[in-house]
């Protein structure tokens, strides 16, 4: 039977499986998980967006030049990847529990990273717009695929923290990105090729590289995991059981309806679309918009170092701390004001070194915001099928912000950028405002659920109920919504 204890105004189920005459650590199975999978997805989110936002160094290292881009020409190439990146996540997170994840992620990575070489070698506006757009379409599964394959592993109450660090990877490919391209930059002439084509090039070679890796490293699910003792197993395919009340993990077609109809997927999915945009436009258009600060474009590779550093740890430490109060909602309410902050500072300053402030304190906010929304998605839908769609649902709309931040920084709006600053802070104020629609809409299902077990005399652990509350997955009375 499950113990039910209070964190906050959330109700955590806490799952005490006992084996018999075996003692399973429940810290020590999690930190095994935490070893074998986080750094390997990290790396691989890392990649990719490394790969997605790179062409925004590019262009400051000569790309709209010698491809003769104007206007909005280079915005219209970048939102175009998001076209199919949006469309096709649901496919591809079906696609996951048909072909197996070690089998999937490492095949789309493979792709893009192809992809990327063969952008080394563009010569014109239309060829770059192709490129993006199969860009797009090999990268759209990485994100809400590795997103669902960690909630596979991971019981509800330790999402938060696993997808901070998962997540923390792209406002670290930023840093890394950056210095990166300062180093390859220098590059420029170097087999007859541009300082932009070098870093194509390389990154995407060292993402095929990676992939081929993939196929061997990655595992399934954990029933099968390797580097888990069979006890260990055992406890962890019963806590999952048990965290979720023993939702459905088969793939069928009523629980990919269930998530499409589901309203609390749209408004999980506008949460996400309004933190998308800052946080699409922030790892776009950083270099971008520490130029218009006044530093010199060689400079601004290396002043997008700190922020994304800095949105990395506290990302990190706002998923710990989410999981141990065992709430969503709060902390993307306050993400979305730290970032509101960060940006009325850009908005408002003339001053370069005030500006630069500004960058840091919405990377504190932006991508912890970000976190907890898609920790949120997971710990609100009830097995397996149903969990992978809501995700790609919210992450699929969600990503349409990614297009609108395509488009918020113009070129003839340099140097300050006051309408994309602004676009910004509109979108944190939604996004505040959102998050507390959520957790009272909620908390009141929560209430509504429980005055039904009391009215039913519902309890955990009902073996003649447990099959027709596994089909139910979150509407069961037993299941509980994360605040």
């Amino acid at each position: 039977m499950s113990v039910e204890k209070k964190s906050g105004s959330l109700e955590i189920q806490e799952v005490p499986v006992k084996l018999e005459g075996r003692k399973v650590d429940r810290d020590r199975v999690l930190r095994k998980l935490d070893w074998h999978l986080l750094p390997f997805v990290s790396l691989l989110y890392l990649l990719a967006y490394l790969d997605r936002t790179n062409v925004g160094n590019a262009k400051i290292a000569g790309l709209t030049g010698d491809l003769g881009l104007t206007g909005v020409q280079f915005n219209l190439c970048s939102a175009m990847f998001f076209i199919p990146y949006c469309t096709l996540n649901i496919p591809s997170n079906m696609a996951i529990k048909y072909f197996r994840p070690s089998r999937w992620i490492p095949s789309i990575m493979f792709c893009w990273g192809v992809i990327m070489l063969s952008m080394a070698f563009v010569k014109s506006y239309a060829g770059l717009m192709v490129a993006r757009v199969f860009l797009g379409a090999a990268e759209s599964g990485l994100f809400p695929g590795v997103s669902f394959y960690l909630c596979l592993w991971y019981p509800r109450n330790a999402h938060a923290q696993r997808l901070g660090i998962f997540i923390s990877a792209s406002s670290m490919s930023g840093a890394f990105g950056g210095l990166l391209a300062y180093a390859i930059e220098r590059m420029n002439g170097i087999g007859g090729l541009a300082g932009w084509s070098w870093i194509f090039l390389l990154e995407g070679l060292l993402t095929a590289v990676v992939a081929i890796a993939a196929y061997f490293y990655m595992q399934d699910y954990p029933d099968s995991a390797t580097f888990l003792s069979p006890e260990e197993r055992e406890w962890l395919v019963e806590t999952l059981k048990q965290d979720t009340a023993g939702s459905s993990r088969t793939l069928k077609l009523k629980f990919l309806l269930q998530a499409l109809r589901d309203p609390h997927a749209y408004l999980l999915a506008a949460m996400d679309f309004v933190v998308v945009v800052p946080l699409f436009a922030f790892g776009l258009f950083l270099p971008t918009i520490i130029v218009g600060l006044g530093y010199s474009s060689l400079h601004a590779q290396l002043l997008t170092i700190p922020p994304n550093i800095l949105g990395s740890i506290i990302t990190i430490f706002v998923g710990a701390l989410s999981d141990r109060a065992g709430v969503r909602g709060p902390f993307v309410f306050g993400g979305a004001c730290i970032t509101l902050a960060g940006y009325t500072i850009l908005f408002a300053t003339e001053a370069p070194v005030a500006g630069y402030i500004g960058t840091l304190v919405a990377a504190s906010g932006i991508y912890q915001a970000s976190t907890c929304v898609i920790a949120w998605t997971s710990g609100n839908a009830g097995g397996d099928t149903k969990r992978g769609a809501m995700i790609a649902v919210v992450t699929g709309i969600g990503n349409l912000g990614a297009i609108a931040s395509s488009f918020i920084y113009r070129q003839k709006d340099s140097p300050r950028y006051h309408p994309g600053h602004a676009a910004n802070m509109a979108c944190c104020c939604l996004l505040a405002s959102l998050s507390v629609i959520g957790m009272l809409e909620f908390a009141r299902l929560n209430r509504a659920k429980h005055a039904q077990c009391a009215r039913e005399g519902i309890v955990a652990g009902d073996e003649s109920r447990s099959e027709e509350f596994a089909e139910m997955g979150d509407r069961s009375p037993l299941y509980r919504y994360t605040l």
